[in-house]
C-alpha cells in the first residue's frame, strides 16, 4: 500500500457555499495554493502539532502533522490490523468504543479489505472525478461525536499496554509496540479536539 493521508480539519460552512461537488476541489485549491505558506520547504513542520495555513483561506482549514508517519497511511493501516487482533483480548466494552472511533477514520473493519474506508461522499458528492482522493471525512456532529467516543477511551488505553505487548507487539515495521499504536490514537484525538473546539469537520485525504 503506498497511499499517503493528509488529515485536516475545515470549517463546514464555508464549504456548504458551494455545491457538493464543488467542495473538495475547494478544500484541495485552498490547501495547494502558495499562498498558504504550507509548500514553504524552508518553514519547519513539527510532527504532533498544527500546521496553520496564511493567505485567504487560511482562517478556513488547518493541517495536523502525525508523528512518526511521514505521511503515510500505513501507519493507519497496521493500527488496525493491530487492533483486528488485539481485540478479543479486551474487554467488551472498549470493542464499541475503539471499533466506531478507527472504523470511521481509518479503519475499515473486520472485512480484511486493504483500502483505507471511504466515508462523507454525500457532503462530498459521489462524482470520481471531483471526490477523488478522499480517505475520510467527518462532519462537525460526527466530529463530537468520536470526540466525545475519545474521551471515554482515554482513561483505559493504558490499560492495554500489557495485552498489546503480549499478543501483537513486533521487533520491526509500522505500529511495533503499544507506544506507537497509543501515539497514532492520541494524534487523532487532537484532530477530534480542535475541530470540535471550531466546529469544524475532518477530512483526510490522498494526493
Amino acid at each position: 500500500m503506498g497511499v499517503d493521508i493528509t488529515v485536516l480539519i475545515a470549517d463546514w460552512s464555508w464549504l456548504e457555499r458551494v455545491p457538493p461537488r464543488e467542495r473538495l476541489p475547494r478544500l484541495r485549491d485552498a490547501w495547494y495554493d502558495d499562498g498558504t505558506g504550507l509548500w514553504d520547504h524552508d518553514a519547519p513542520s513539527v510532527e504532533g502539532d498544527w500546521e496553520w495555513p496564511q493567505g485567504d483561506c487560511g482562517a478556513f482549514f488547518a493541517v495536523y502533522e502525525f508523528r512518526g508517519t511521514l505521511g503515510s497511511f500505513k501507519p493507519h493501516f497496521w493500527a488496525g490490523q493491530r487492533w483486528e487482533s488485539l481485540r478479543g483480548h479486551v474487554d467488551p466494552q472498549m470493542w464499541g468504543d475503539l471499533d466506531a472511533l478507527m472504523s470511521r477514520l481509518f479503519w475499515n473493519g473486520l472485512d480484511d479489505e486493504a483500502e483505507p474506508p471511504h466515508t462523507g461522499h454525500d457532503f462530498f458528492g459521489d462524482d470520481p472525478r471531483t471526490a477523488y482522493g478522499l480517505l475520510a471525512a467527518q462532519a462537525p456532529d460526527g466530529v463530537r461525536e468520536l470526540a466525545a467516543t475519545w474521551e471515554r477511551l482515554v482513561p483505559q488505553l493504558k490499560g492495554l499496554r500489557g495485552d498489546f505487548t503480549k499478543y501483537v507487539a513486533t521487533p520491526d515495521g509500522w505500529i511495533p509496540d503499544f507506544e506507537a499504536f497509543a501515539s497514532l490514537l492520541e494524534d487523532w484525538g487532537q484532530v477530534l479536539a480542535e475541530a470540535t473546539a471550531r466546529g469544524w469537520g475532518l477530512v483526510g485525504l490522498t494526493e
